[in-house]
């Protein structure tokens, strides 16, 4: 009976406190305790009505924390008056860049937006309006004075058309302002700087724009001047996003965030311990989205939150009251441009049914998602990995690593490698469990083909842990190390990895540490995505293989398997080469149902290659149904080294373009 009112004590206490997680988790927990009692015949049943009381709370609670409305959402009057400024403020952006003619149209149309407010608002606004239409046309009127000038002064000639596509470089992937992001690999032919694209890539780019029905074209340097400001809020031509089954289910309505938040952010400060999954089978994308928040936590550099447009002049994102914003996707080869408005599905009881942020306000967890489920065919999304979610958000290349399949010296070797890397910020890293057995998944309390990001991993007082975050933000691991392992948490380890047992008993936020051995004994695979700045060359090409060239099966003969020629020049003793091999997909279907098994044959040769194993290949060629296929050798020999690339497949059904 002290154990129930104990949890009841801290409930009501983080209930005072308005600690909702916590309060929830503790007037259930003595509920639970109390009907325990109850059923044992230890308490009297007069007790049912206080557990009854304790359950009634949670439930509230659960929908007062669940929703996101605020009662203090800003009127209209000053949602007119932060478009009218942020028309503005794009307008002096424009014109500080030279746009001369997109300036004085945005002054323009910060004009008229702000004569059409001022007719319906109060005295205060109207002040603040008319300041605002003074400036923009004041403005306006001198670059058109200026504009007189210079006509009349210079002789213009009219400028050639061009196709900006056309001109397109692999390495055109310059970055506005201060990204830290490193360089694509299939974006930069550092070896061959300044080579453009020949006629035949830019068709397998043009073929595989067209992704789900709708296009999304290569991001060019001149996507950074995307207009953003609108007199009206702007709404996704291509409608809303297709809903999954249990959105549809709960929906109340599409909703923008000026509609139900008090002050929307894009970003008030990235943490990935408040990101949240809710009804979207995307598990694997959220996990990246936590080890990218991670990362850029500990490691200062925004690598996914630098995709998100439009953004200020230090390169952050910022909250856009005209509802329009860009997504930069590494999809199909390229970096890809995705455009969306901020309307959010929202449930019954007012909460997102998407995936968020717990911070009240901010919306670059929601937005990342959205960005990603529209090119994925919408939030019916059938599911991924997370290294493939990782490479679309940051171009980071994405490798495999089973723990499975590898014997025990792999396995240890597997772990060194990773916590070495890691904590270089070289690589990000998530696992994934397979088929478990009830029996399993009730003992461990890990859930099945689910994904988890790592947050940290260490090798500490001869022990191998890892922390690990569910991105459902609760369930967690049950096991040795988990917060109710009194034996393993020594008074020494606490301190050594800040952690305390204790405290994380407090609530379950889904975050729990693990030792290795238990991962190796209930996880399937480690998902891990690696900084492409690490290699100082990199080389991309884009291509096709056409169903009707060559066999079907490549068993006998692969002399007509699209073949490539790689020359190293080895000059430091030893040179690591990785070579990715990436299919395009465009379809929902292909990327749910993957048929195609493909490889890279890597010979020490130079020459076309005719029979798949004469001469033996430097690397056993292991066909996967994955987009993504890497192979990794080293070169040893000293001097210029040939090698021969032969791209494969298990049985070829249909063309396939691939980078």
């Amino acid at each position: 009976m002290d154990e129930a009112a104990k949890s009841a004590e801290k409930a009501v206490q983080y209930d005072q406190s308005r600690k909702w997680s916590a309060a929830i988790y503790f007037y259930e927990d003595a509920a639970n305790i109390i009907l325990s009692l109850i059923q044992d015949n230890t308490l009297p049943i007069s007790y049912k009505e206080k557990a009854d009381g304790y359950v009634k709370r949670a439930e509230f609670l659960k929908t007062r924390s669940n929703s996101i409305t605020s009662p203090n959402v800003k009127s209209k009057q000053q949602l007119d008056l932060e478009r009218a400024k942020f028309l503005l403020y794009q307008a002096f952006d424009s014109d500080e860049a030279g746009n001369v003619e997109e300036a004085v149209t945005l002054y323009s149309e910060a004009v008229e937006f702000c004569i059409k407010s001022i007719k319906s608002c109060d005295s205060c606004f109207r002040d603040k309006l008319q300041n605002l239409a003074k400036r923009a046309l004041d403005r306006a009127e001198e670059l058109k004075e200026l504009k007189k000038i210079s006509v009349s002064s210079e002789l213009h000639l009219p400028e050639v058309p061009t196709d900006e596509l056309s001109q397109l470089k692999l390495d055109d992937n310059k970055e506005s302002r201060s990204s830290h992001r490193p360089t694509s690999p299939s974006l930069s032919r550092r070896v061959a700087r300044g080579e453009l694209l020949d006629r035949t890539e830019l068709q397998v780019l043009a073929t595989t724009s067209n992704i789900n029905g709708r296009q999304y074209v290569p991001f060019l340097t001149i996507d950074l001047k995307e207009k953003f400001a609108y007199p009206v809020p702007f709404s996704d031509p291509h409608g809303h996003l297709k809903l999954s089954s249990k959105q549809l289910k709960h929906l109340k309505g599409w909703m923008r965030p000026s509609e139900f938040m008090e002050d929307p952010k894009v970003i008030e400060k990235v943490d990935s311990g408040t990101i949240k999954q809710t009804v979207i089978s995307d598990c694997s994308f959220i996990s990246s989205l936590a080890i990218s928040a991670r990362y850029e936590s500990r490691f200062g550099k925004r690598i996914v939150t630098s995709t998100i447009y439009p953004q200020n002049r230090r390169g952050e994102p910022v909250h856009n009251p005209c509802g329009k914003y860009m997504i930069k996707l590494h999809i199909n080869g390229v970096w890809r441009k995705v455009v969306i408005d901020d309307y959010f599905p929202i449930g019954q009881d007012g909460s997102f049914l998407c995936s968020y942020s717990q911070k009240k306000n901010e919306l670059w967890v929601s937005l990342l998602e959205k960005g990603y489920m529209k090119v994925m065919g919408g939030y019916d999304f059938p599911g991924s990995n997370s290294s493939i979610d990782m490479h679309a958000l940051t171009g980071w290349i994405p490798e495999r690593m089973s723990l499975k399949s590898p014997k025990g010296s792999d396995i240890d070797s597997i772990f060194e490698k990773l916590v070495s890397r890691f904590h270089q910020g070289h690589c990000l890293v998530t696992l994934a469990t397979g088929n478990l057995s009830k029996e399993d998944t009730s003992r461990s309390g890990l859930v099945e083909c689910h994904a988890y990001a790592v947050l940290d991993m260490r090798n500490v007082q001869g022990k191998r842990l890892l922390m690990l975050k569910n991105p459902w933000t609760h369930l967690r691991w049950k096991g040795r190390y988990s917060e109710k392992d009194a034996s393993n948490w020594t008074p020494s380890l606490r301190k050594e990895l800040s952690y305390s047992p204790d405290d994380a008993q407090q609530f379950d936020d889904g975050v729990f540490w693990i030792d290795y051995e238990s991962v190796c004994r209930f996880f399937e695979v480690f998902y891990v995505n690696w900084d492409p700045s690490l290699f100082p060359y990199t080389y991309g090409l884009h291509a096709m293989w056409s169903a009707g060239q060559g066999p079907v099966k490549d068993l006998y003969s692969v002399a007509a398997n699209p073949q490539y020629t790689l020359e190293v020049q080895n000059k430091n003793g030893t040179c690591a080469v990785w070579i990715l091999l990436t299919r395009h997909i465009t379809e929902k279907n292909d990327f749910a149902d993957n048929k195609e098994y493909i490889t890279v044959m890597v010979y020490k040769s130079g020459k076309k290659i005719y029979l798949p194993f004469d001469p033996k290949p430097i690397l056993e060629p292991i066909r996967i149904n994955s987009p993504h296929y890497l192979a990794q050798f080293v070169v040893t020999d000293p001097g210029s080294q040939k090698y021969t690339l032969v791209v494969a497949q298990h049985e070829k059904q249909k063309t396939i373009y691939y980078t």
